[in-house]
Parts: C-alpha cells; structure tokens; sequence
C-alpha cells in the first residue's frame, strides 16, 4: 500500500504547477487558495476515528487509496480554476485518510526499537515508486507528448487498479491492540502536538511555495520539475532507510535538533537565491529532510498508549493541518509582495520548532515524555474508559 499511494499523488505533484499556470492560468492567489482546500481534509482527518466505528483499518486505507486515484484520474478533464478545486479536494480526502491510516498501523504492528527503520523502509518503497512514475511523466511529456489529462489519467488509474489489487490479494491483518474509538486528547501529548502544528507549518512552505519558485521565477517548465521530483526521490530512496537508523541511533532528540538547523538555512537561502541551479539544490536538500519527521512519530510511539495510536493519529494530522489551512492562502497574498519574505518566515518557523525539538528528551517514555513542562497523563477531552 505504501507504494501504490505515489502512483497516483507524483503525478498530481508532478503536473500541478505547470497545469495550473498553463490551463488555468493561475496566479500566487489561486494557487494558495488550492493548497488551503488541499489541506481541508487533512484537517478533518480526525473524523477518521468515527469512520474506525464501522469500518477496519485496513479495509478504511484501500477505499481511501481508491478516492485518492479516482480523484487523480480526473483532474486532467477539469481545467478551469473551480474545476481543479473540486478534483484537488476528492483527491486529498482519500490521500490525507490514507497517510492517517497507514501511520496509525504501522505505530501498531511494528516494534519501538525498530520503528524508525521500518518507516525509512516505508519512505524508501514510497520514493521508488515516486521514482519510477516520475520517469515515466517525464517520459510521456518530453518524449512523447501526452496531453496533461492522459497523463493524468494514467496516474490515477495506476492507484486504482493497486488498491483492488491490495483489497483481493492481501489477508485481513488483526488488530495489534484494541483502539479507543473516541476523540482524545491528552496534556501529557503536548509537546508531540506542538511539533507536529509546526511540520505542518513547516511543510507549507516546501510543498507550495518552494516548487512555485522554480516555476514563476527561474521558468522551470513540467519536464525539468519531474526531473527535480526524480532526482529528490532517487536520493530519498537511498538515504530513507540510512536516516531511520540514524534516529534510532541518535535518538529524536538530536534528529530532530539537526533537522531543523539544517531548515533554517535552507529557508534563508531560499529568500534571497539568485541561481536556478542553487534554487534547485536547496529544493533537493529541503525534501532530504523530511524523512527527519519519521522522529516525530517515534517520539510519539515511545510516549504513547497503544490503545490511543488510532485516535491520536487521526488529531495529530489535524493539528499538523491547522496551519496549512491558513498559511498557503495568507502566504499567497504575501507571495505577492515579496517571495523573499514568505521564505523568511519559514525559517522563524524553524526557529520555533528547534527550540520544541531541544524539549525532547534523549529517552522518552510514558511520564517522561519532556525535558520541561506538562507530564502528567490527565486527558484535556473525553478521555478514554
């Protein structure tokens, strides 16, 4: 499942920003308003625990695989600014359910010793297929010019016909641990909240202004931004598994404390780059550091009741979506004025979220879970029974 996701979502990734420009003619304004809408049923994603009422896990992430490439496979056939924003919302309901469902199993079945490995496992599958379907969009607009829609099409249907095959061809996986089926949220959890509200943040800026840049200023075109997916994906797929032994060697402390470093100075050098070369190097260096998160979540783990993984997955995506609500429409606006300054406040989002990082402690257990701070386990909203 981690794999057929990708199929689907690079190519969307892939072609968002020239189809926009191209076929819709998008502006700063209208591409900040889709990434808001985007990001609407991320924040929602705690419904997701009401959803696990009637449905299984496991049979709750393939209907949301088969939404995400339905939603996909589409937007090709709707160029006009309402249209790409209805097919971007259906689109993100079933990869925003998808991502909350893969993480809350994978917290579940897999050990806390190896958990970070396995999820640089899981990001490596996820860029080898990013890879390969970055080649072949590449591959269908450069060499053979295939209409936007088609290629489009493809994609999506790539994901769908995975997902059935997921359905029919895999066993039905028990429950590692019996889940609360209600909304939570626990003090104790806080500082987990805190830094999962600024990756959300955080990821903004990469996610729509970043690629934005290559386009509006160094005039990238569809074929050179599959070329920088191909290449952030080929690197991931190497270095995802060697990052998650790295945190699991160093601890999340010290992960997360170099990871946002590292952002501070990739977000300031982004304000004021000149170069289309060094824009794209520091686009490349900008997603490296995402497979840092995976410390986030085993931070998480490690603090955690089993009990509250599926619940506490579904509001953790919803914290991390707060700001993504808001950040891209308000940016966009600021976009207009001055790209340097959106940059900017990227790295003060940095800044924050170092100095989260330098509350972690070096090894976090239940009652243990802060260097300072709130550490009872006292739930703040109808707790568990």
């Amino acid at each position: 499942m981690a794999a057929a996701m990708p199929l689907s979502f690079s190519t969307w990734m892939a072609l968002l920003n020239n189809f926009s420009v191209e076929m819709a003619d998008f502006t700063g304004r209208e591409i900040g308003i889709l990434q808001s809408l985007r990001e609407i049923p991320g924040f929602m994603a705690f419904t997701a625990i009401f959803v696990l009422i009637i449905l299984r896990e496991q049979t709750f992430a393939l209907i949301s695989l088969l939404v995400l490439g339905i939603g996909v496979a589409i937007s090709g056939y709707f160029p006009t600014v309402v249209g790409l924003y209805c097919t971007t919302v259906l689109m993100s309901i079933g990869f925003h359910y998808f991502e909350t469902m893969q993480q809350a199993l994978s917290l579940q079945w897999v050990k806390k010793d190896r958990t970070a490995m396995v999820m640089g496992r899981q990001l490596s599958a996820k860029s080898l297929s990013s890879l390969v379907m970055f080649g072949i969009v590449w591959a269908m607009l450069e060499l053979l010019d295939v209409e936007y829609r088609y290629v489009y099409l493809f994609g999506g249907a790539l994901t769908v016909i995975a997902a059935l095959f997921a359905w029919m061809a895999f066993p039905k996986f028990a429950d590692a641990h019996p889940q609360t089926k209600k909304l939570i949220l626990r003090k104790r959890y806080w500082l987990y909240y805190a830094l999962t509200f600024m990756s959300g943040a955080r990821r903004q800026i990469f996610t729509v202004f970043a690629g934005f840049l290559m386009v509006e200023k160094f005039g990238y075109d569809a074929a050179t931004i599959t070329l920088l997916f191909l290449l952030n994906h080929a690197i991931n797929m190497v270095m995802a598994p060697k990052i998650g032994k790295l945190i699991g060697k160093w601890g999340e402390r010290k992960a997360l404390t170099f990871e946002y470093i590292g952002l501070f100075i990739v977000f300031v050098s982004y304000a004021f780059v000149e170069s289309d070369k060094l824009a794209g190097a520091l686009y490349v260096i900008d997603h490296l550091f995402f497979a840092m998160a995976i410390a986030i979540k085993t931070y998480f783990q490690k603090i955690a009741d089993p009990a509250d993984i599926s619940s506490t997955a579904g509001v953790s995506f919803t914290i991390n979506h707060i700001a993504a609500v808001f950040i891209p429409v308000a940016f966009g606006l600021l976009w207009l004025i001055s790209p340097s300054a959106v940059f900017l406040a990227g790295a003060a989002m940095a800044l924050v979220s170092l100095v989260l990082a330098l509350n972690v402690p070096d090894d976090p257990e239940p009652g243990k879970e802060v260097v300072m701070g709130y550490k009872s386990d006292q739930p703040m909203l109808r707790p568990a029974e």
